[in-house]
């Protein structure tokens, strides 16, 4: 059976010694009294509950699934999920970072993020049905009028209530101006709303009062393409005025899919046969209100890939230092025993120090952008908020598509290190390779991001928010450019960091001249800028490293840290020469293929 540990050194470390959060976050007034000590505790105990209350019940889920009734359109949870949601709401974990006008802790929302990647290693099927209700609280609060605010706003923070996003019809996926779903408005200002939307995440359970779907929609008049879409509020149950619930909407679970990994989720298809919604924002702005929702929901994805590539790494790790088997190369290490442990062999090593680094790497950057979120909503100097929107927006489809993207090598690799016993059940292995998969598709798959990251955010501004990016990297170089035992960490990034004009003007370029060469390029390209990122984050991580080595600190972390840090510019970051090769090539080599794919 597999087993988990909370990275809380790890997680102290990227907070606290390398980005300095609470620092970051002192100027804005509802975080001044949020000190390291207290996030630190918040933390510990979340991740008891991580491990006592939710990682028990991972495998249990996958074996199980959920259970659906035809009948009555309801579906059960796998064993013990209710329970551990009750435990869960009883804690008050539901609002941790929520504002405390609708019943939140307020707390800064790194703190959320560091939880959640715990409760993505402990069961990331469970995860997904509180982890949804956070996106659609964000969209609410956004866009949401005062009356709907104070209607669903408490109940969701409090986790009475939980919520969804209904985008995907059977006959279209992201391109979401194909949709067919219709919202006749009434005389009493509600919307009599009719459709099918399939892949739902948590589209039906057993595990709260109440499911708040957030559903798009076209209004009769409504203009063709995207630009005609709205969003609407359909609660599985109507809310009476006093916020008690009643009756039955009709929006229901006609079915739901059987799925590769996630299986303890209920990926539901939702019929809606003229249930009765409420509209969100203005009509035919429904993906304003929407995207609040997706973009948390791509943070939150690449978190999923995040804690799955970290509890691999931990089993992997505990695996090759026990299972023996032939001799080290360059001699016996275990003279006392039949054969070596795995761990010597440098294959082994190279297995899991990738899925070591794709972690620590990838933890830094969740973290940044945490409090970058925080930054832009609530600091109060508007160009600290812009910026902080700005740089966000570059690095969202990274976090997504990136991290999830290595979590498939990551967990795959770690599978590996187990051989045969890897692709057998008990170990829990294969789960996490299966389970890692579907995060590279859902909210917008990564060749979607890659196309967003390089013809919205890099070419549709002219590289402006890249400069920006590329403006930190030139500050750490300047400030350790003459530091020898610096140089293995901040050459790399230099360098790709000078290349990144060029390449990028290039394929802007050609982009003009032929849009098929973004396409071509897009998917190497993030790939390029994904590790450019962490390159830049694991540089600064290494210069913490090195300071506290100087300083006479004996904790073998730092050391490690350094270590691991060498191995990633070393055997990882070297990549970025390959793929910029590869996004050269052009389209022609994949378009002019009509033989081909006959």
């Amino acid at each position: 059976m597999p087993s988990y540990t909370p990275p809380l050194r790890d997680m102290r470390f990227v907070m606290h010694e390398v980005l300095k959060v609470t620092d970051e976050l002192k100027p804005i007034a509802r975080y001044a009294e949020a000190d390291a000590g207290t996030i630190d505790a918040v933390l510990e105990e979340g991740g008891k509950f991580a491990t006592e209350a939710v990682f028990p019940l991972n495998a249990v889920g996958d074996t199980e699934g959920c259970s659906y009734d035809a009948a009555t359109h309801e579906v059960r949870t796998p064993t013990g999920f209710k329970q551990a949601y009750a435990q869960y709401v009883e804690a008050g974990w539901p609002g941790l970072s929520a504002d405390p006008r609708w019943g939140g802790q307020g707390l800064p929302l790194v703190v959320s993020q560091c939880f959640n990647e715990m409760l993505n290693s402990a069961n990331q099927a469970w995860n997904m049905y509180p982890g949804l209700t956070h996106g659609a609280y964000a969209a609410l609060a956004t866009h949401g009028t005062d009356e709907q605010k104070q209607t669903y706003l408490p109940k969701m923070t409090s986790g009475q209530w939980t919520g969804t996003m209904c985008l995907t019809e059977a006959h279209c996926g992201t391109d979401l101006g194909l949709m067919r779903t219709r919202a006749e408005p009434q005389p009493d200002g509600s919307y009599r709303i009719t459709g099918n939307k399939i892949f739902i995440s948590a589209g039906e359970h057993d595990m709260s009062d109440n499911i708040i779907h957030l559903v798009l929609a076209r209004l009769p008049d409504a203009p063709p393409g995207i630009k005609g879409v709205s969003l609407f509020i359909i609660p599985k149950f109507l809310v009476n005025q006093d916020g008690s619930l009643g009756a039955r909407n009709s929006i229901y679970c006609g079915g739901l899919e059987h799925k590769m990994g996630i299986h303890g989720n209920a990926t539901a298809q939702i019929v809606i046969d003229g249930a009765t919604g409420w509209m969100i924002g203005q009509p035919n702005k429904g993906m304003q209100g929407m995207f609040v929702m997706m973009n948390a929901a791509r943070l939150g994805v690449g978190n999923q890939s995040l804690g799955l590539i970290e509890v691999a790494y931990q089993n992997a790790l505990a695996y090759a230092k026990e299972r023996i088997q032939m001799r080290s190369l360059s001699g016996a290490k275990a003279k006392d025993k039949p054969a070596d442990p795995i761990i010597v062999h440098p294959d082994v090593r190279k297995m899991l120090l990738t899925a070591k680094a794709y972690a620590e790497g990838g933890r830094a950057l969740a973290v940044y952008c945490a409090v970058l979120l925080d930054k832009a909503h609530y600091h109060p100097d508007e160009k600290v908020r812009k910026d902080s929107d700005e740089m966000l927006s570059l690095l969202t489809p990274i976090v997504k598509a990136f991290t999830t993207d290595n979590g498939h090598i990551a967990t795959n690799a770690c599978l590996q290190v187990f051989g045969g016993h890897g692709y057998i059940r008990e170990w829990g292995m294969e789960q996490f390779a299966r389970d890692n998969r579907i995060n590279m598709i859902y909210e917008g798959t990564n060749t979607i991001q890659s196309l967003d990251l390089l013809g919205r955010k890099v070419l549709g501004n002219n590289g402006a928010t890249l400069k920006k990016f590329g403006k930190l990297v030139a500050q750490l170089v300047e400030e350790e450019g003459v530091n020898e035992k610096m140089a293995e960490f901040i050459n790399p990034i230099a360098y790709l960091g000078d290349q990144m004009t060029k390449f990028t003007t290039e394929i802007g370029f050609k982009g003009f001249q032929n849009p098929d060469e973004v396409g071509a390029a897009a998917v190497d390209y993030l790939r390029v800028l994904g590790h450019l990122v962490h390159g830049y984050f694991w540089a600064r991580m290494a210069q913490v490293a090195l300071r506290e080595i100087a300083a006479g600190n004996a904790d073998p972390f730092y050391q490690a840290k350094l270590q691991t840090a060498r191995f990633y510019f070393a055997r990882l970051f070297p990549e970025t020469l390959t793929l910029m090769r590869t996004a050269r090539a052009g389209s022609k080599v994949l378009m002019d293929t009509d033989l081909a794919l006959a």
